[in-house]
């Protein structure tokens, strides 16, 4: 059984990282065996070394650093970080399980996901605090470490300038809403009519949002954006978001 590795929270299920979604949501859709081991942050380079899984980046200090989703595949013995990483081992290793990455199309999703990552840059101010109020205590103490810029403020915008960045993030959402409306007459999903790892990796941003926001009202503004885009988006891929212990 494959062991997927995610950050805990106080969040219903506990599953909240929209990067580890990616991989949980391809887990599902290939209906591979796993389960979940929970690892708080300052855990995760002393885990990942354990069990074999390379870093993913370097800090600005060129140490390397150590990321989740990780897998650990003990059927191959295998160790892998990074969420695109992990769903081309999963395709190569699983052949006859439904493709993440169908043939042709890997380099596009690449570079689809290079895009992704630049296209929400008001996200952040809103996301981060928000994130670090459901941590764990050890966890938390980590994230104010290193998720947080030193010269930037550990809570959202408020007043006008909250105002202002939330229609900003609104319009970024719009950039991605015209990209995926340009290939709706070939189907629902990002390459058409065929789930792909990308329609995961847009979800698990819009699941970690509504995770985040549920409750306090920011989510139901965002299921309203773009002619309710959003909220369809993750109705769609439901049934892969079982969250396995």
């Amino acid at each position: 059984m494959i062991v997927l590795y995610d950050i805990p929270s106080s969040a219903p299920g506990s599953a909240w990282s929209p990067n580890v979604w990616k991989t949980r949501y391809s887990l599902n859709y290939k209906g591979l065996q796993y389960r979940t081991e929970w690892i708080e942050y300052p855990d995760i380079e002393a885990t990942c070394k354990r069990i074999g899984a390379e870093h993913t980046e370097f800090r600005a200090d060129g140490t390397p650093l150590y990321t989740l989703p990780a897998i650990h595949d003990p059927s191959t013995g295998v160790s892998i970080a990074d969420s695109a990483r992990i769903a081309e081992y999963l395709d190569a290793t699983y052949p006859d399980t439904p493709r993440l990455l169908p043939p042709g199309t890997t380099a596009v999703q690449h570079a689809f996901l290079a895009a992704y990552r630049l296209a929400l840059p008001a996200l952040w101010q809103f996301a981060l605090p928000s994130t670090a109020a459901i941590l764990n205590p050890p966890s938390q103490a980590y994230y104010a470490r290193f998720k947080f810029d030193p010269e930037s403020p550990q809570t959202a915008p408020t007043g006008q300038l909250r105002e202002e960045q939330w229609a900003k993030l609104k319009e970024d959402f719009g950039l991605l809403a015209g990209w995926l409306e340009k290939g709706e007459a070939d189907g629902p999903y990002v390459l058409g009519a065929a789930i792909s790892f990308l329609d995961f990796a847009i979800a698990g941003y819009i699941i970690w949002l509504r995770i985040l926001w549920k409750e306090s009202g920011e989510w139901d503004d965002i299921r309203s954006w773009h002619g309710g885009r959003w909220d369809t988006f993750l109705k769609r891929l439901e049934q892969y978001e079982t969250i396995v212990g």
